[in-house]
């Protein structure tokens, strides 16, 4: 496929989609992205209450921002995957496939950024879902073959990302994709993030491990009661 136009442009000026954008890391991303000033879109299944969020997001964006003018709406998941510049899933996985799948032709050309995680619980606790096509990521690129498909921000608490009485998060968001230029994007979009950047991870096929690790960190914040995340050293 050709590049996206997104692709190359300053990540300031783009517009990021959420779909699944009222549910907990949705909502967090958007929250955080719109008080850095990026503007955003959160889908839903449910137009209506998509906007309500937006306007929720909207109020808590400004206040954490000093006042500070953002832009944040709310839409079908149809209806923002169509606006954005770049589309950000985040949704359940027992939706993923179906959804990506109606989406296909909307999405063509975008970058897609998928931070889904195949997790499942029993009375042990949180494991790893197998996917047939070895991991989340690698199925919305199957599902999405004129789309420049990228995982990231799979290791972000949203407890974390909400509680915007901390302004700087701590950590690093692994990024693992394909296309260079795709990577570059998102890794500036992980550093529009006060206290985040963006770390090269390895290719689309190294997209397992790096859903995986968030069962080991749902595991020590259970544990531990905390909200943990990722930080790589000597980069």
């Amino acid at each position: 496929m050709s590049e996206s136009s997104a692709v190359g442009r300053p990540v300031g000026e783009l517009v990021v989609g959420v779909l699944g954008g009222t549910g907990p890391q949705g909502r967090g991303l958007g929250v955080r992205w719109a008080a850095a000033g990026q503007r955003v879109l959160l889908g839903s299944r449910d137009a209506d209450r998509a906007q309500e969020v937006a306007e929720q997001v909207a109020a808590r964006a400004t206040a954490a921002s000093g006042g500070a003018q953002v832009s944040v709406r709310g839409g079908s998941n149809h209806d923002v995957a169509g606006a954005a510049d770049v589309v950000v899933v985040a949704v359940p996985y027992d939706g993923h496939a179906e959804l990506l799948a109606e989406l296909a032709p909307v999405l063509a050309g975008k970058v897609v950024v998928d931070c889904v995680v195949p997790m499942g619980w029993d009375e042990l606790g949180a494991y790893v879902l197998d996917v047939p096509e070895g991991s989340v990521t690698q199925q919305a690129a199957a599902l999405l073959p004129d789309s420049l498909v990228v995982g990231a921000f799979h290791h972000l608490s949203a407890v974390s990302l909400e509680d915007l009485s901390h302004p700087t998060l701590e950590g690093d968001v692994m990024v693992v994709g394909d296309d260079r230029g795709a990577m570059d994007l998102v890794q500036a979009l992980a550093g529009q993030l006060p206290g985040l950047r963006g770390v090269y991870a390895g290719r689309l096929r190294n997209a397992r491990q790096v859903e995986a690790l968030t069962i080991n960190l749902v595991s020590v914040n259970r544990r531990y009661k905390t909200h943990a995340g990722v930080r790589v050293t000597g980069v």
